[in-house]
């Protein structure tokens, strides 16, 4: 059994609330995953509308990247496994204006309120769940720009960027935060890592904004994966969706929807 509800998310669904940030409870077989955690308490709120005691429900937390929008929500839950990549906690600011957009917490807090597990390589969560770790940046029409910088003001490509591969019924379920290394990169790396090359599902962040190359590109790889589910969310925005909804079907995920596969 394969189980993603959606606790955070820019759009609202019903009676749901909605942030600009990400998070996804994810169950697979007797294992409970918080995927990212938004940047406030909302994803406890809706996942108590759902009906689940969140606190006592999640096994482990795994956190994509160091975004504040994917990260600064742990501030409400701790006591539990905490995986991520080892620069997730690197200070980080928009080049455009110097804004902040790293976590508010620092590693010292997070390792005193969770088992910190950091891992640049793929780790096996379970024998059929792995978090990637760093993902290669392999083709050459992802992840060729950045509009974000360092604490010295070095060009902060997301090296952090990770996402879940899960294997479900003997093919791949990918669960993406914000694909800052590329949606079809973190693919090719789920494919590499787990040796199954059929993917039924890809969910979660495209990092996708217009309708350009970029975006077309992806829609030409995504087409030859013959994906049976796409559903890109939080980071890709409207010229990309309709894009995506147009040639792949690609559907958006809104707060407080359940898929199970």
């Amino acid at each position: 059994m394969f189980r993603l509800s959606v606790l955070t998310d820019n759009h609202a669904g019903g009676s749901f609330l909605a942030e600009h940030g990400l998070s996804y409870l994810i169950e697979v077989d007797n294992t409970c995953i918080l995927f990212d955690t938004g940047h406030s308490d909302v994803f406890l709120q809706n996942a108590s509308k759902l009906g689940y005691k969140l606190r006592e429900k999640v096994d482990y937390i795994v956190l994509s990247h160091g975004h504040w929008d994917h990260g600064d929500g742990l501030q409400h839950i701790s006591n539990k496994k905490l995986i991520s990549h080892p620069s997730s906690f690197m200070k980080r600011y928009r080049e455009q204006d110097s804004s902040y957009i790293g976590l508010h917490q620092s590693r010292e807090e997070i390792t005193s309120s969770f088992e910190l597990i950091e891992s640049s390589s793929p780790y096996n969560i379970t024998d059929s769940i792995f978090f990637l770790g760093e993902v290669p940046r392999t083709n050459d029409f992802e992840a060729r720009t950045t509009t974000f910088i360092t604490e010295d003001r070095k060009a902060d490509f997301v090296p952090d960027d990770s996402a879940l591969a899960i294997v479900h019924n003997s093919s791949l379920i990918v669960i993406s935060g914000c694909a800052h290394a590329g949606i079809c990169n973190t693919i090719e790396y789920a494919k590499q890592v787990t040796g199954i090359s059929t993917v039924h599902a890809v969910i979660g962040g495209f990092h996708l904004k217009k309708d350009d190359e970029q975006t077309r590109k992806t829609v030409e790889y995504l087409q030859s994966q013959q994906i049976q589910h796409l559903h890109p969310s939080h980071c890709t925005e409207l010229p990309a969706l309709s894009v995506l909804h147009q040639q792949l079907g690609a559907t958006y995920l809104t707060t407080g929807t359940v898929k199970e596969f």
